[in-house]
């Protein structure tokens, strides 16, 4: 469903979800950046994770579907990566180019939303492969800080990690590069339809 066909709603269990899983970011880096609690991020990562997941879900079993939620919910996901990979490479989990090419990809939508309100648009939907691949960096990064170490576990996990971190990364700069097809094509129609009507 589009987001503007939405009820204009607030009070629903899965943008209840959303506000938590906002809440939980200053707990994440406190955790990882404070005392150094990696076992404790670690399960607020997956909390996440996890609750990314069952908002969608509960708001179509129990059809709570809402303006606000389609809004939280992104929002959401977009601060726990940004946040999650400044923390990681601030402790050195993960290397720098990694931040800059996932925060890049931000700056870039960020400009195209700009463009889209230029031109009287709302954001546009969020894109399947945008949630798989946020699905999959939510559960990447627990993995690399579970990596960390000599330990067995750490040696088990980190191959794993690395890989939802590597195919979580493609995924979310080419539903990045789809955003900004859409919102080239949005674009040049309405140019197209100005000129018309001028001529």
């Amino acid at each position: 469903m589009d987001r503007e066909d939405l009820p204009d709603r607030i009070w629903t269990v899965p943008n209840a979800l959303s506000v938590l899983r906002l809440l939980g970011v200053p707990l994440f880096l406190w955790l990882l950046l404070g005392p150094e609690e990696d076992l404790w991020a670690m399960l607020v990562l997956m909390a996440a994770g996890i609750s990314d997941w069952a908002d969608g879900k509960i708001a179509r079993w129990l059809d709570q579907g809402s303006r606000l939620g389609a809004l939280l919910d992104p929002a959401a996901d977009r601060l726990y990566i940004v946040s999650t990979l400044i923390a990681l490479a601030l402790r050195d989990f993960i290397p720098v180019w990694l931040v800059l090419l996932l925060l890049g990809r931000e700056l870039v939508l960020g400009v195209m939303l700009l463009v889209l309100r230029a031109y009287g648009y709302p954001p546009l939907q969020v894109h399947y492969l945008g949630k798989a691949a946020t699905f999959l960096l939510l559960y990447a990064f627990p993995g690399l800080l579970l990596a960390d170490g000599d330990s067995l576990l750490a040696t088990i996990a980190a191959p794993f990690a690395w890989a939802f971190t590597i195919w979580g990364t493609a995924l979310y700069l080419l539903a990045g590069a789809f955003y900004v097809v859409q919102v080239v094509g949005i674009v040049a129609a309405e140019r197209s339809a100005r000129s018309a009507s001028r001529a």
